[in-house]
């Protein structure tokens, strides 16, 4: 952990060991360096406190692996490199970039998909449509799992964050009665970059969207110049590990096992800043919802003009950051343009990664897509 005081004037003096003793969230190499840094620190150190008290609350995940993944990666007993090893899925398949020396979004090749396989047994991964359509709107992990017929110790839930965040945002923006009586559905996603080398899981949109077309426009700097433009479509699940399973036939998707009309996902890739490439991509359509996720729009003044479209376009916009305070200080952000405060105030997404980020620059959990606010 980097001293909070880093930067202030004069050089570290060694680790950050000493921890503010309000909040606890933030450390510091010295006490002067926490002196200096008061100044700055003390407008954040009563939020952070109160964050730090929710610490229960964001380890809380009903997989058999919970521990592991969180307080012991946390703790340094354990890593992500660790965890993946042990269920056979180190950076191999769709998994290559879940850990530090895994592949990164650079290394997006010339394939069409880099990998559309879980490396998981048929028994531990989604690779077929659902037995049954959603009874009820999914607000848990414990939810799709049971729904999807899942044991609680398959770790999918680390890459299936990406489509079930997508599925609660539609549901927070008011959008979810929508789907069952309209074709299509307009997604625009902004700033992707680790899901660019796990696009397959977005498969997963079948099974919670069946009988709708979904169409998903990826924005954003980091997509490689040479796939720039590209359309991939996804008429299948993300297979399973075993050769002989049927979820290796091309032509199955989600519609096939629960009777619904014909459904697929499609995803087209533009690089650049979606204020820069909207009207490209919009023509004469408007998107149902734009979808920021771990956007950092605090951290990057080029979200500025961006912000200023989407309120221009008067469409629900939902964000999602690593901990609640980057969220505080995007809505601040957001504030500051629009003149006009959260249409969804700031809330825990169920549907976060239950793994925590490794290296966090506070001692609060960060998760992935762990935080959700609206615009």
């Amino acid at each position: 952990m980097e001293c909070a005081g880093k930067g202030s004037g004069t050089r570290c003096l060694g680790p950050a060991r000493k921890r503010c003793g309000s909040c606890g969230a933030v450390s510091y190499c010295s006490a002067s360096h926490q002196i200096s840094h008061w100044k700055v620190h003390r407008e954040e150190c009563e939020r952070l406190e109160r964050q730090m008290k929710n610490l229960d609350l964001l380890n809380d995940f009903p997989f058999t692996f919970s521990q592991e993944s969180t307080v012991q990666i946390s703790e340094k007993q354990e890593s992500r490199c660790s965890f993946l090893r042990k269920r056979g899925i180190h950076q191999v398949g769709l998994w290559v970039c879940e850990c530090h020396c895994g592949a990164s979004v650079t290394s997006f090749g010339n394939s069409r998909l880099e990998s559309d396989t879980w490396n998981l047994s048929n028994i531990l991964c989604p690779c077929r449509g659902p037995s049954s359509p959603i009874a009820k709107a999914l607000c848990s992990w414990k939810d799709y799992y049971e729904w999807r017929c899942i044991p609680l110790q398959s770790p999918v839930s680390l890459l299936l964050h990406w489509p079930l965040t997508v599925y609660h945002a539609i549901q927070l923006a008011g959008l979810g009665s929508l789907t069952s009586e309209i074709s299509k559905l307009r997604i625009h996603y902004l700033g992707p970059e680790k899901e660019l080398l796990q696009l397959a899981v977005f498969g997963e949109l079948h099974a919670v969207f069946p009988g709708v077309f979904v169409q998903i426009e990826l924005i954003g700097p980091a997509v490689p110049h040479h796939r720039d433009g590209d359309k991939i479509d996804l008429h299948s699940y993300a297979h399973c590990i075993e050769q002989d399973c049927d979820c290796r036939y091309k032509n199955e998707n989600a519609s096939c096992s629960i009777g619904h009309a014909s459904s697929a996902v499609t995803l087209q890739l533009h690089r650049g800043y979606y204020h820069d490439r909207f009207l490209d991509i919009s023509k004469d359509s408007l998107p149902h919802l734009v979808i920021a996720p771990n956007a950092g729009v605090a951290a990057y003044a080029s979200w500025l003009p961006t912000i200023e479209l989407i309120k221009e376009i008067n469409v629900p916009a939902v964000f999602s950051d690593y901990c609640e305070e980057a969220c505080n200080l995007a809505a601040c952000c957001i504030n500051a343009v629009t003149n006009q405060p959260p249409r969804l105030p700031i809330q825990l997404n169920p549907f976060r990664q239950p793994m925590v980020v490794e290296d966090s620059p506070l001692h609060l959990p960060c998760y992935s897509n762990c935080f959700l606010f609206a615009m």
